[in-house]
């Protein structure tokens, strides 16, 4: 009965992370740097705060799109941090910022449909977009420095271009976008019927100057912003995120969110808010030293590598090895026993993804390692 089911559903392929980061696993001695996932525990405050709401027997129904305290706590937050206004009413809390991402492109493609994505980005998009029954349009970036640009926009804009779906800081390279970059977007979005989906889930995570697309407020029922708690705050597995969107475009949304999960987890809602009061500076120091060992690293291993200003993620060039990238991948597993994500995944063949969410230890001995398989290649 398997040729009888979706087929856009079929038709996605398995993560590629979760390949390589099992094949790692299968192999004695292997070690990984695929995942991008905090090597932090959950601050004791926000969990905390979570054991409390269910000593006080918060396991009921909350209000499908969040509890009313999360969403001022959402609201006062993002105008503080990131200069944006967003009331309570505009904003719905998520199973992760998978769910929003969900929700804003099932809420917003008809079929046929046609969402921009630069690349590299995460793998998650295309599927996304597929079973939203849209069509998936990727950019290229890498000859801009993975940068946006008005000609390269303009290439791949249509008549049926729905979204542009940006993620910055970005999976896989660690890239921000600069206000070049932004303002190209803008002035496209601007000028045509189309949302912008703002991935902002790595924003707290930068090392320098950052600005997201949400700025542009004076177009805002055309952008829709997702955000999670599972970066910044080391909480991926408490699967808690939140979008935001103007009222009319929100109000829309929360139907599909109330026949897709009914509802964020109640008790879990109590740990995000104290998330919010919890300063990250700690986690991002302890990040910032580590992308500097690896880039250094990889520089004097005659890399050719972008120095990330986000992110946990780096994304060496593999070209000049004449590999391509799940062959080098494949091969560094068998003959270096060191796993990495082939560039591939992220639609950039000639690359590899390499996370530094590891001990300082495990960075080191992964480093010797790629090292020393570099020099039989």
């Amino acid at each position: 009965m398997i040729e009888k089911m979706n087929a856009a559903l079929l038709g996605c392929q398995p993560s590629g992370i979760r390949k390589f980061t099992a094949l790692a696993k299968a192999r004695p001695g292997c070690l990984s740097l695929t995942i991008g996932e905090p090597d932090f525990n959950t601050p004791d405050p926000v969990k905390e705060a979570a054991k409390s709401a269910l000593d006080q027997n918060q396991t009921h129904y909350p209000p499908g799109v969040g509890e009313r305290y999360l969403l001022e706590r959402i609201s006062q937050f993002e105008r503080e941090k990131n200069g944006v206004s967003y009331g309570p009413d505009e904003i719905i809390v998520t199973d992760g910022a998978t769910e929003g991402l969900y929700l804003a492109l099932r809420g917003i493609l008809n079929p046929g449909d046609e969402v921009i994505v630069p690349t590299p980005t995460f793998g998650l998009y295309e599927p996304l977009v597929t079973l939203s029954q849209g069509r998936y349009v990727p950019m290229d970036t890498c000859a801009d420095k993975f940068q946006l640009t008005a000609e390269n926009l303009a290439r791949h804009v249509s008549p049926r271009t729905k979204a542009i779906l940006l993620n910055s800081p970005n999976n896989p390279t660690g890239s921000v976008y600069t206000p070049a970059s932004l303002n190209a977007v803008y002035q496209l979005a601007k000028s045509r019927d189309l949302f912008v989906i703002c991935d902002d889930v790595y924003a707290q995570l930068v090392y320098g100057p950052y600005q997201s697309f949400s700025q542009y407020q004076d177009i805002r029922e055309k952008i829709l912003l997702v955000q999670s708690f599972s970066k910044p705050y080391a909480m991926t597995g408490w699967r808690m995120g939140y979008l935001c969107a103007a009222r009319p475009v929100a109000e829309q949304l929360a139907k599909l969110h109330s026949y897709t999960v009914v509802s964020a987890v109640s008790f879990l809602q109590r740990g995000c808010a104290a998330a919010l009061d919890y300063d990250p500076s700690p986690m991002i120091n302890s990040y910032r030293r580590r992308r500097d060992y690896v880039y250094g690293r990889l520089t004097e291993m005659g890399l050719s590598v972008q120095k990330p200003n986000g992110a946990f993620y780096l994304f060496p060039s593999i070209q000049k090895f004449g590999l391509d990238s799940e062959t080098f991948c494949l091969r560094m597993i068998n003959e270096g026993n060191l796993a990495a994500v082939p560039g591939s995944c992220f639609g950039a063949d000639g690359y590899i993804r390499l996370s530094y969410c590891y001990s300082d230890e495990e960075l080191c001995q992964s480093l010797d390692r790629l090292e020393a398989f570099l020099a039989t290649l």
